[in-house]
């Protein structure tokens, strides 16, 4: 079930908002099973049959939690197999058919069995060894309750794509949350402003990416720029839109989910970049793998190796595919340069020029991450430095240009931080006029959006969102 589908909008979101506020707010447990109960029934709408996957792994790591508690006997060892068998699931799922694969590419007498991938395998997976890993260090206690855990991972607001949430700072609000009219209704308003990211913007411009991708012959080197630049901003406002919706909802039913997104696309270099990018993700990495493999604090020939180790599996998550780990590589390439080459020197060049080449980088990165072949990942760059088949302009740029103008034109403010800056403004301002606006302004402009974004849904084919394939 997606959060853009008519299923959800007029069925399951209105259905678990009556059961949820009827109980009163004192009757916690009460609530929390509401959750509990539609999560689970959200998850099984898009394939009952996996839904025994989310359960082992709930019930499986809470149990495990228990026995690698601090004073319990053996623990380190329960630790390293309840590790494992996180991965190993993972890995059968997600990654049996990619080494099956290349070694029938080898040559190798094997069949790739057909398995279905269980929809954010990746996200609830890495909360689940976050849990693990900091009952065992100490850091938490164990929870006793297996219906809390399972609803913290399996909260349905970020399942399938996120944010990364720690259990550390979701489990306080299970006891004591307080809902109000107040953060429903901001929680609304963004969740409105996400949906309108992904159906207004993201969608459209996916048009244009998809066609520049699918091209072949007829690739220009305008139409593969423009696809790339289509493809980078199609992206962000999925993915931001999605956690836009997730955080949202998590407003309306009192949670606080961590943000995930600082305006990524005006990052003045590939490391800012990924301090503002995923950045629920990006600290996962280096809180469980970079710093406990030495992070900064070794040799410069360690510390290499860790960057490599952390970008080779960052790309393995995001996709069992090539292209992802020669993504991932290229990042790793990128920010060992600007760490021990070039960074001093980038640090002195005009503030625009930096965001020239952050966002330069940036783009060529997402043909590795869009591409479906190493072939395509050639000659979508061999198009972009001007050795495309079709030359280097045709009359189809020019009619993607023309046919998503305003799409295009909104997505240039909507993914900088143009919004927080006239914000600033007005709470600046003295004058009541000011006040107003920024009191309705939003939840006004949030309905309008809303609106916008229903006719849209039901005028045209909903589009998946990028990221339930991870």
């Amino acid at each position: 079930m997606s959060f853009g589908s008519m299923v959800f909008l007029f069925g399951f979101l209105p259905a678990v908002l009556v059961c949820y506020f009827l109980l009163p707010a004192r009757w916690r447990r009460g609530r929390n099973g509401v959750l509990l109960v539609f999560s689970l029934l959200f998850y099984a709408w898009g394939g009952a049959a996996l839904l025994p996957v989310l359960l082992l792994s709930c019930l499986g790591n809470w149990l495990l939690a228990l026995l690698v508690s601090p004073g319990r006997r053996g623990r380190k060892g329960v630790y390293l197999a309840g590790i494992l068998a996180n991965v190993a699931m993972l890995g059968y799922y997600k990654y049996t058919g990619f080494l099956l694969g290349n070694l029938q590419a080898l040559g190798l007498d094997v069949t790739a069995p057909s398995i279905a991938l269980p929809a954010g395998i990746s996200f609830f997976t890495f909360q689940a060894i976050a849990y693990l890993t900091d009952v065992y260090r100490g850091t938490i206690p164990a929870e006793k309750n297996p219906a809390r855990l399972t609803l913290f991972m399996a909260f349905f607001p970020q399942l399938l794509q996120g944010p990364i949430l720690r259990y550390g700072e979701f489990a306080p609000a299970l006891a004591d949350r307080h809902e109000s009219s107040a953060e429903a209704a901001a929680g609304a308003t963004r969740f409105c402003f996400g949906l309108a990211k992904k159906v207004l913007l993201a969608d459209a411009l996916g048009q244009i990416a998809d066609a520049a991708f699918s091209s072949g012959d007829r690739l220009t080197m305008s139409l593969a720029w423009l696809g790339a630049v289509a493809y980078t901003l199609q992206l962000y406002f999925d993915f931001s839109g999605y956690t836009d919706m997730a955080i949202g909802l998590g407003r309306v039913f009192g949670f606080s989910l961590p943000e995930n997104f600082n305006y990524p696309y005006a990052a003045r270099s590939a490391t800012e970049f990924w301090r503002r990018w995923h950045m629920t993700l990006s600290f996962w990495f280096r809180d469980y793998v970079y710093i406990p493999l030495g992070g900064n604090r070794c040799a410069r020939a360690r510390q290499i190796a860790n960057l490599l180790a952390v970008w080779l599996l960052t790309g393995l998550w995001h996709g069992s595919a090539w292209n992802f780990v020669l993504w991932g590589l290229y990042y790793a390439a990128l920010l060992m340069g600007e760490k021990f080459l070039w960074g001093k020197g980038l640090e002195k060049l005009p503030v625009p020029v930096r965001h020239v080449y952050a966002l330069a980088v940036i783009v060529v990165g997402w043909v590795f991450f869009r591409s479906g072949s190493l072939a395509q990942v050639g000659q979508m760059l061999s198009a972009m430095c001007g050795a495309a088949p079709g030359g280097l302009w045709s009359g189809e740029t020019f009619y993607y240009l023309l046919q998503f103008r305003w799409e295009l034109l909104a997505a240039i403010p909507a993914a900088l931080p143009v919004k927080a800056a006239l914000e600033g403004w007005l709470r600046r301002q003295s004058g009541s006029a000011a006040r107003m606006v920024l009191a309705l302004g939003p939840k006004a402009l949030g309905l309008a959006l809303l609106g916008w974004s229903v006719v849209r849904l039901l005028s045209s084919t909903f589009r998946s969102f990028l990221y339930f394939q991870f």
